[in-house]
């Protein structure tokens, strides 16, 4: 069950980029080819950027995807790392539980009032329903990274850590370039 949960989470993450992708390129060619536009493509544009960047943050959150500047914490003896983690994640929350209540609000006002988008005949508060999609998943990623730094299956946010690739990579291509250096040497001394 879980994998086909997260087959479905990157397909449909997937699917939103190649739509956005394929709409803005229709939308260039309408317009520069053919002297005509889709009226409707900037504003579905825009609710696919939004729907993209909120599951996204949450997908981020399960691949540790998301980029953190945690060296302090990282010199920090072990019980203290998982202290700040929790205190780090409690405030996640407390940030999503905010959005969350005013997400509602903000929603629950559209849909009274009954607002359209501006081009399409949709009420605007389906599409804006993300905002509590985005933020519920965000916070159910949260909770379970805490569970996992209680349980200790985990000791923290395991973010993407891109000075270490930067140095990897550049490891990678001096010992590429060395390697060439050799090859060169060696059928020079052929020669």
């Amino acid at each position: 069950m879980r994998k086909l949960i997260n087959n479905l989470e990157e397909a449909f993450i997937s699917l939103l980029l190649v739509s956005m992708t394929l709409l803005v390129f229709a939308e260039v060619i309408a317009r520069f080819v053919f002297n005509a536009g889709i009226h409707w493509a900037q504003e579905v544009t825009l609710l696919m950027a939004a729907w993209f960047v909120l599951f996204g943050a949450s997908y981020g959150i399960k691949v540790g995807a998301h980029i953190g500047v945690d060296v302090f914490v990282k010199m920090l003896p072990r019980g203290a790392t998982r202290f700040f983690t929790l205190l780090a994640i409690g405030l996640c929350l407390f940030y999503c539980s905010l959005f969350l209540y005013g997400s509602w609000i903000y929603l629950s006002k559209m849909h009274m009032i009954g607002i359209e988008m501006e081009d399409l005949p949709v009420p605007k508060w389906i599409p804006m329903t993300v905002l509590i999609i985005g933020f519920s998943l965000l916070a159910v990623r949260f909770v379970q990274l805490g569970v996992n730094v209680i349980r200790g299956q985990a000791d923290g946010f395991h973010l993407a850590d891109e000075a270490k690739e930067s140095m990897e990579l550049a490891d990678e291509l001096k010992d590429a370039v060395d390697q060439a250096a050799d090859r060169n040497t060696d059928k020079g001394a052929k020669s």
